[in-house]
């Protein structure tokens, strides 16, 4: 079994390209640009630990060169395609969105054309729960309103599923999208809550709060998404006009504040807080809706807040030295 996974170098395409590679009957190509490496240097990092799995090669190449793309798509003929690779952030978004058009945008289509010309048996590629926006109540469901994205990144994600939609119907490509509920864990990118917060609180430095510590989130521990896309990506599924989306996710929000309480607790040490209001492009609160999930793939998540939080603490202290 062959599988290509870009953004094999990020957060969550290194955990999916680790579990797969170390199947044992799986063949891995990840593919990366590793351009900048805007994640503090954590993807020279992440590469080195994927190395030594025999299932595991890697190629460094930007999946938004269409041509190049296609050309390793073409030669190594994956059964299955999962794509990861993604500009990030909503605040960035806001700031910078030229980065976003390239990868998000640029990139999504040179993926599903390099798909179409050498079709893989399925394609599954990264949404996110910023496509629900201001038109949405949590907890949220594949079916609610996506019209009103409140950032531009979550714009990006919705153009990918409507850009998958027309690949489907157009071409019978089979691709499904996973909209992701706030991921942590080990290996996390820093410019994420526990990162930032963790270093904050062992540095004795502030943390700033938006929404005055008020908003709520689905953290969902990496480990519990990675069973998810595997699942989805393995399973048999029928070519079609209608491409199928599902969350991932933990169901259950809990505030930021409650958050960063754990993190005291699991560090040993108190948080200094700064509360401000809601920063634009922010949704106030994120809820995942399991029920089609579960139906499809008995999906549920395992791992509890806390667990995860601890689990993530141990890996920070060694890879940080705090």
């Amino acid at each position: 079994m062959k599988v290509l996974v870009t953004g094999a170098a990020g957060f969550i395409g290194h955990h999916v390209a680790r579990r797969l590679a170390g199947t044992g009957n799986c063949e891995v190509l990840g593919v990366d640009s590793v351009a900048g490496d805007g994640e503090g240097g954590l993807k020279r990092p992440r590469l080195a630990a994927l190395e030594p799995l025999p299932g595991f090669r890697f190629i460094q190449s930007d999946f938004a060169e269409a041509g190049a793309f296609a050309g390793i798509v073409a030669h190594f003929r994956p059964d299955y395609v999962v794509h990861l690779g993604a500009q990030t952030g909503v605040r960035g978004s806001l700031e910078d969105p030229a980065p976003y058009v390239r990868s998000n945008l640029d990139g999504f289509a040179s993926v599903l054309e390099a798909c179409r010309r050498t079709p893989p048996r399925h394609l599954v590629y990264a949404s996110s729960s910023s496509v629900y926006g201001s038109g949405a109540r949590a907890p949220f469901r594949e079916d609610d309103d996506t019209a009103q994205p409140v950032s531009f990144y979550g714009a990006t994600k919705k153009c990918n599923e409507v850009m998958a939609q027309s690949y489907a119907r157009s071409h019978g490509l089979a691709v499904t999208g996973l909209r992701f509920f706030t991921v942590y864990g080990p290996w996390g990118r820093p410019d994420m809550a526990p990162t930032l917060f963790a270093s904050a609180i062992s540095a004795g430095k502030p943390i700033r709060l938006f929404n005055h510590g008020k908003n709520r989130r689905d953290f969902t521990y990496v480990d519990d998404i990675v069973d998810g896309i595997v699942k989805v990506a393995l399973y048999p599924v029928e070519s079609g006009p209608a491409p199928r989306l599902f969350n991932l996710g933990n169901s259950h929000a809990v505030d930021t504040h409650h958050f960063v309480r754990l993190l005291e607790s699991l560090l040993g040490r108190k948080a200094i807080v700064e509360l401000l209001p809601p920063q634009p492009g922010e949704m106030l609160e994120t809820c995942a809706d399991l029920t089609k999930v579960k139906a499809a793939y008995g999906f549920s998540p395992k791992v509890p807040l806390e667990e995860g939080l601890s689990r993530f603490v141990e890996w920070y202290g060694t890879y940080y030295g705090k």
